[in-house]
């Protein structure tokens, strides 16, 4: 008697556990209608602008790409430019570049670097290189100016 009760609270939990779990409608999901996904949870959209300011409020940095849009599996160059909170374009920056795929927990397949400090702000960075579609975030370090700032973009390629 104990196993068949068992098994019938266990059968009922099957038929009902998934009306539990909330799901993402199929047309918010890409997926064609009639399926639906589970949700693990709710995470923020990336922020996609181009321009932002500094983890610290340092500098406001924008980028722009020399292919556009983005392209994956292929070599890029990119300006930075960096103007102070003060909105003066930063002279004379020491820049590093990182980056990766949060979701996939690994990082750029390249070690892209400025490699021409181009005047009023500007700052040439190559070797931009993304190897397959998702999200990305490429963290530039500013140091200029007897302080250090990081900005970090977010891509959706």
């Amino acid at each position: 008697m104990p196993i068949r009760i068992t098994l019938s609270v266990l059968a009922i939990a099957l038929l009902v556990a998934p009306s539990l779990v909330p799901t993402a409608r199929a047309q918010d999901t890409g997926m064609p209608a009639g399926h639906a996904m589970p949700m693990t949870g709710k995470t923020a959209a990336p922020d996609l602008s181009r321009e932002r300011g500094s983890d610290a409020g340092l500098f406001v940095a924008r980028i722009s790409s020399g292919v556009e849009p983005i392209e994956i599996n292929r070599l890029h160059r990119w300006t930075l430019h960096v103007d102070g909170a003060d909105g003066e374009p930063v002279l004379g920056a020491v820049i590093t570049i990182d980056g990766g795929m949060p979701m996939h927990d690994h990082g750029l397949p390249t070690a892209p670097r400025v490699t021409e400090e181009r005047g009023g702000g500007d700052y040439l960075v190559e070797g931009m290189k993304f190897q397959m579609p998702g999200h990305w975030t490429v963290t530039f370090t500013i140091v200029a100016d007897g302080g250090e700032d990081r900005v970090t973009f977010d891509l959706m390629l």
